[in-house]
């Protein structure tokens, strides 16, 4: 009797065993979620993506290139807009640039926040979702600083950091960025590297990048020491300011998170904004043990090699852990590539940042917003696989719906499409039925319908989206580097295809809501 009570009880403790490792596993089941966002990277500018198209590779990009192999990309992705802001405030909200208060704004580092204090974001869809969530790198959509005079008390720029770097703001902690807007934690550079102020924070508070750092005007003579030949203007940093040290000291943060957060019951949602490869191209001597200053034709390469290292130290991570396997990972870029004004090294050395695509970042053509887009989830997303279906940056939040299994209305994030079912190779799958885009700073806007791409100006005085003047068309279908010789956009024969296109773009903007107030 008292062996068969023993078996009953051994018995007991046995299911109460595998059901609490069960549930435990079934907390762990849903999936961390990483999504990196590279700062002016073209397609041409990942190997993988210029092997598409040529065999002439300057740069290898291995880490890239595996990360490629191993999931499906996307050979007609596109950043929202042609330039770096706009594109950011798309990919965090699921909204198009002209939904924005500020849609045409590149924001500086003391612009007031843009995005509305109750809107949806990235970091609070995966707060919804009971996910750890994390910032990492360039933030660029309006940072909130408080006065120099009262540091409790928002300070509104006005542009007059411009003429005086000495600006009355207190730049040692955060007022309004990350945390308020669904990141548990922060490690943040208000307006990436190239901008004022020349400091990093994290959690909002000045990180000292050394023990004697202070807060000191950072100028023209501290580039040119530093051996750095790209300056913006002068303005409030910290006084052992370098860019050349951000992508190594991101990249190290960004590996501890995983480290300590990978096999807590909460997955984790990181959202990783490399400072490469904008200006001013500083890279370092080394990252992750790897030589990249001066090891390629051009500081640019250098950079593209230094945010191949970055994606690799994240990917070990995971693998070290044991998590990556249960890690999906969204790899895009803000903008199209660097022109041959920007980085002239790198263009005669035969790298082609853009690939065969015509134009580059700010310009409306395909080299400006078409980008690389991969994504890879071991043993969900079957590996090697291309995808030409129409997608855009503010996908990644319905895609991320999509996985953590949340319903968000059609008047949160208007232009974010669920990518799943393209990615589970669901039949009949699709995307967006046409796209719209925006391009630079001088206030175009585009229209790809099934190939079909209508460029217009916006009035630049105006700035009203309803303002616009169809000035460039090309079929896509048959001439993807927009030769152009075939702009159709003044032959009479295709002036129905440009009526229907602006009504079709006009009818998009009048019949969504404003989203500017939300």
């Amino acid at each position: 009797m008292k062996v068969f009570k023993i078996k009953i009880v051994v018995a007991l403790i046995t299911l109460l065993t595998v059901f609490s490792v069960e549930m435990f596993a079934q907390k762990n089941s849903r999936p961390n979620v990483i999504v990196v966002l590279a700062d002016d990277l073209g397609t041409g500018d990942v190997s993988y993506y210029r092997k598409l198209h040529s065999n002439k590779i300057v740069l290898e990009t291995p880490n890239l290139d595996k990360l490629a192999n191993e999931g499906m990309i996307f050979t007609n992705a596109h950043s929202p807009a042609a330039l770096c802001a706009t594109s950011r405030y798309a990919i965090m909200t699921g909204n198009s640039c002209y939904r924005s208060a500020e849609g045409w704004g590149v924001w500086g580092g003391y612009s007031k926040p843009v995005i509305k204090e109750e809107q949806l974001t990235l970091g609070r869809l995966m707060k919804q979702a009971n996910y750890n969530t994390a910032f990492f790198g360039k933030w660029h959509i309006g940072t909130g600083f408080g006065r120099k005079d009262n540091s409790e008390v928002l300070f509104i720029s006005n542009r007059q950091e411009k003429k005086n770097p000495r600006v009355p703001v207190d730049i040692t902690k955060i007022l309004y960025g990350p945390k308020q807007f669904g990141f548990d934690y922060s490690l943040s550079l208000p307006a990436g590297i190239q901008n004022t102020p020349y400091a990093i924070y994290e959690n909002h508070k000045w990180l000292k990048l050394k023990e004697n750092s202070t807060i000191k005007v950072i100028n023209q003579e501290d580039y040119k020491r530093l051996g750095v030949d790209h300056f913006n203007k002068p303005g409030w940093g910290d006084s052992n300011w370098n860019p050349s040290e951000m992508g190594p000291l991101l990249a190290s943060k960004a590996v501890d998170y995983i480290a300590e957060n990978a096999n807590k019951t909460a997955p984790f949602f990181m959202y990783y904004c490399s400072q490469a490869v904008h200006t001013p191209h500083a890279p370092p001597t080394e990252i992750n043990g790897v030589k990249i200053k001066g090891t390629t034709p051009s500081k640019h390469l250098d950079m593209v090699k230094e945010l191949d290292q970055q994606v690799g130290m994240l990917i070990n991570e995971l693998k070290k852990q044991g998590v990556y396997d249960n890690t999906v990972i969204i790899f895009t870029s803000d903008n199209g590539g660097l022109g041959p004004d920007i980085v002239p090294d790198s263009y005669s050395s035969g790298h082609q940042p853009s690939s065969i695509y015509r134009g580059s970042k700010n310009l409306p053509y395909e080299g400006g917003h078409r980008v690389p887009f991969i994504v890879s989830w071991p043993h969900n997303i079957k590996k090697q696989q291309q995808s030409s279906q129409p997608i855009i940056g503010m996908d990644i939040m319905a895609t991320l719906a999509g996985i953590t299994n949340q319903t968000i209305g059609k008047s949160v994030a208007q232009d974010s499409h669920n990518l799943m079912p393209v990615l589970k190779n669901v039949k009949g799958a699709k995307t967006h039925d046409f796209l719209m885009v925006q391009g630079g700073a001088d206030k175009e806007y585009i229209i790809n319908d099934k190939g079909w791409k209508l460029i217009l100006q916006v009035n630049k005085k105006t700035k009203d989206y309803l303002d616009a003047t169809p000035i460039g068309l090309f079929n896509l279908n048959d001439n993807q580097i927009e030769e152009q010789s075939k702009d159709y956009i003044n032959n009479p024969a295709y002036q129905d295809k440009v009526a229907s296109l602006l009504k079709k773009y006009k009818e998009t903007i009048k019949s969504n809501v404003y989203l500017g107030n939300h």
